[in-house]
């Protein structure tokens, strides 16, 4: 019976959503079993906004014909003809909770061009619906706090009535199941974006407290900007800021392009990790750090020769790069706490970082990371690092 089928699978999304799902895989059965249960939906799509950095929503289209097909939309995707032309737009107004278009009778073909695209496409009746995850209703469909769904079939006559009830009762689960997921996925993008990918996963499985620490082997960076106290004190403060993401774009941007993780912003400065892991980890962590560092040359270079009109001094970066056992873990006080790294090595490599100014080189590094990273190095002699008793041979990375 209908009601039993209904039933079981409310009780599946339920399921799903305890259990932690993907958009994907929940869209992909969910719709075959609507279509095993005799609903003749020919399109669904489901859209979700999200907390990114780089993103504002995604969405997850399943077609009889085409499968499932998942995007994401940036910030600026709102602005397009398209999404303010379309009835995914429409239903965020308050007042407007669904639409129904039964295209085989002409409805929508007016306001909404997608209608009528899909009456192009046989298609003979659309259904759209959202729901909010938050309150107030009105704030979270203006950020996007929530989902919607549009169902859409080319059966003959369109949806039934009986198919139209099912279907509404079966998306406030829908919903359920995706306010679960989206806001665990919240938590895994805003730790990775403020912690690190690995720290953010160690918080994530229970890391919380101060105290809680692992020793690790790494090879630590350790960079800083030149000049920054002079440049920030001359130019507009918000000018200067796009300074600096440019410049975080260049090195901080390379660490993670190689495989590293970026642990702290230091004002202008970026402590960083390549771990240590497995059968010729310190060699591989050595070549992706020295990677990195080409990398972060290369693009100052081309960030230099083409600067923004209204910032034209050419921005020029200090590196050290060292390798040791570090403390990785939390630090703070119990209400504020941060994952990061502390001992001497972590020390040494800020005060290498502080040779590269009067050695003027951009690049130095202690010999415990160049018997690692095979590169093109210079001796630099030995130096004298503030806090170490022993002077240290130092190298220059040639580039």
């Amino acid at each position: 019976m209908l009601t039993d089928w209904i039933q079981q699978t409310s009780d599946w999304l339920v399921d799903e959503s305890l259990r932690g799902t993907r958009a994907d895989r929940l869209m992909k059965h969910l719709c075959e079993q609507m279509v095993a249960g005799g609903i003749p939906i020919t399109r669904v799509h489901i859209a979700c906004g999200q907390l990114h950095p780089l993103f504002k929503a995604f969405s997850v289209v399943w077609s009889r014909d085409d499968g499932l097909v998942r995007d994401r939309f940036s910030y600026h995707g709102a602005s397009t003809d398209a999404w303010q032309q379309s009835p995914l737009k429409a239903v965020l107004n308050v007042n407007r909770p669904e639409i129904r278009a039964r295209i085989f009778k002409g409805e929508g073909l007016e306001e909404f061009p997608v209608i009528r695209e899909f009456k192009e496409r046989g298609l003979t009746d659309y259904l759209c619906m959202r729901a909010g995850f938050s309150e107030p209703l009105d704030r979270a469909l203006d950020e996007l706090d929530g989902c919607i769904a549009s169902f859409s079939t080319d059966a003959e006559g369109g949806f039934s009535d009986a198919c139209v009830q099912t279907i509404k009762r079966l998306f406030p689960r829908l919903a359920v199941a995706l306010k679960t997921l989206v806001r665990e996925t919240t938590a895994q993008n805003l730790a990775s974006t403020y912690l690190g990918s690995q720290a953010g996963e160690r918080v994530l499985r229970g890391h919380i407290r101060r105290g809680d620490c692992d020793t690790i082997r790494a090879a630590v960076w350790y960079s800083d900007m030149r000049d920054s106290t002079v440049t920030a004190d001359k130019m507009d403060p918000r000018i200067f800021l796009e300074r600096l993401n440019r410049y975080f774009e260049c090195t901080a941007g390379s660490v993670l392009d190689h495989g590293g993780e970026v642990l702290r912003f230091i004002g202008d400065a970026v402590l960083a990790i390549f771990p240590i892991n497995g059968p010729g980890g310190a060699e591989r962590a050595g070549r992706m750090a020295v990677s990195a560092a080409r990398d972060t040359i290369r693009r100052l270079e081309e960030l230099n020769a083409e600067p923004p009109p209204h910032d034209r001094d050419p921005i020029r970066f200090g590196l050290g790069l060292h390798v040791g056992d570090v403390l990785y873990g939390n630090i703070g006080v119990a209400e504020r706490l941060e994952f990061s790294v502390i001992g001497p090595t972590a020390n040494e490599v800020a005060r290498l970082e502080d040779l590269t100014k009067p050695l003027d080189r951009p690049i130095l590094a202690s010999d415990a990371f160049i018997a690692l990273a095979h590169a093109d190095w210079e001796a630099m002699g030995s130096h004298r690092l503030r806090g170490v008793t022993e002077p240290q041979p130092i190298y220059a990375l040639n580039v």
